[in-house]
């Protein structure tokens, strides 16, 4: 088992990381509660609830639905219901078994729940292993925006048993893989050039690829959550991608591409981007491009998407600031950097490119 550390002084949790490992009942021994809430949908209950040999953390069953529609005021608010009936108490801990729609939304109600509770993220997706379960982004979406409603709440553990991962479908994971390139494009070079090299032995599932992709990951995002917990200045650089992502996800409608999927083609909308800015080489784009592929990612925008109302929609975006677009743009592999000073024109001529 590997075990990262997310330094955060008071706040510091740990990141376990390993095979079988939610068959050890004393990850959890550090939780100074003995009443928790577990908080999963039905597909991830029947395929690995009883993957959880800690008996006390299944009393307290909150199933919700699953996918990323329900990520909303109307599933937080049974969660609330749940919580309430069962007279769960402020030392309680909320533990969130599930993918990344699960985590953000139990993370939402901790943070919540009688002014914040303890949870602890259990995830079960490749993307929720090395994005949204570290670093305490917590939320739900808003018709006119995803992720527009959260708190920032960290967990106070992150247990990641791979063995979930068997389970999951070929598109969830190659999904998940978008936020791995991610890191290797943002701040890591040598991380990406690896990606490239072992393309197969990742497809394959092979542990060690697998294991050493989700450590990378998370030390990666741990080493700049610990520098820039809420999203300041440096932690922006985490969403490269996402402001083109989240829009395409809102115009196509939710839950019609993954958020791994929106983001990839993200990706490159930001490496044309960086072309038309004369920072990003052609090689670069070609080699990201290439990689996102290799996963069966989308490179293109869905058929039939309005350009100009794909922009508004990222004018709604939260990195939004005195009016003007945030932009997260890759300077080259390994390196990206945060503007405000990219024209519109560039913006859109990048979008048309991807049509």
């Amino acid at each position: 088992m590997k075990t990262i550390t997310v330094k955060l002084k008071d706040r510091s949790y740990p990141i376990y990381i390993g095979k079988d490992i939610l068959k050890n009942k004393n990850l959890l021994k550090k939780i100074n509660s003995n009443n928790f809430a577990l908080i999963t949908n039905k597909k991830i209950k029947s395929l690995h609830l009883s993957k959880i040999k800690n008996t006390y953390l299944k009393k307290n069953l909150i199933i919700l639905n699953d996918g990323e529609k329900y990520k909303n005021q109307d599933s937080i608010s049974k969660i609330y219901n749940s919580l309430l009936k069962n007279k769960f108490s402020r030392d309680g801990c909320i533990v969130a078994f599930g993918g990344g729609v699960i985590g953000d939304m139990s993370g939402f109600a901790a943070a919540t729940y009688q002014r914040g509770v303890n949870f602890v993220q259990i995830p079960t997706t490749l993307l929720a292993m090395v994005d949204s379960s570290v670093g305490g982004k917590t939320g739900i979406n808003h018709p006119l925006g995803k992720n527009m409603i959260g708190s920032f709440h960290q967990p106070s553990a992150v247990i990641i048993d791979i063995n979930v991962l068997k389970t999951l479908p070929k598109r969830q994971f190659n999904a998940g893989m978008a936020e791995v390139i991610k890191y290797g494009i943002i701040e890591n070079k040598s991380f990406f050039n690896w990606i490239e090299n072992n393309i197969e032995k990742i497809k394959s599932n092979e542990d060690s690829s697998i294991i050493n992709i989700i450590k990378k990951s998370c030390e990666i995002k741990a080493k700049i959550v610990a520098m820039d917990e809420k999203e300041k200045n440096i932690r922006a650089l985490l969403n490269l991608g996402h402001t083109f992502g989240h829009a395409i996800e809102n115009n196509l409608g939710y839950g019609k591409w993954l958020h791994g999927e929106a983001v990839a083609c993200g990706f490159l909308i930001a490496c044309s981007v960086s072309i038309h800015n004369k920072t990003m080489k052609q090689v670069d784009y070609e080699k990201v491009k290439k990689v996102i592929k290799a996963f069966d990612l989308p490179t293109k925008l869905p058929r039939g998407l309005n350009l100009k109302k794909l922009y508004k929609t990222m004018t709604l975006d939260k990195k939004v600031k005195n009016n003007q677009m945030v932009y997260v743009i890759p300077k080259n592999i390994g390196k990206a950097y945060i503007t405000n000073k990219i024209h519109k024109n560039i913006v859109m001529k990048a979008l048309e490119e991807h049509v």
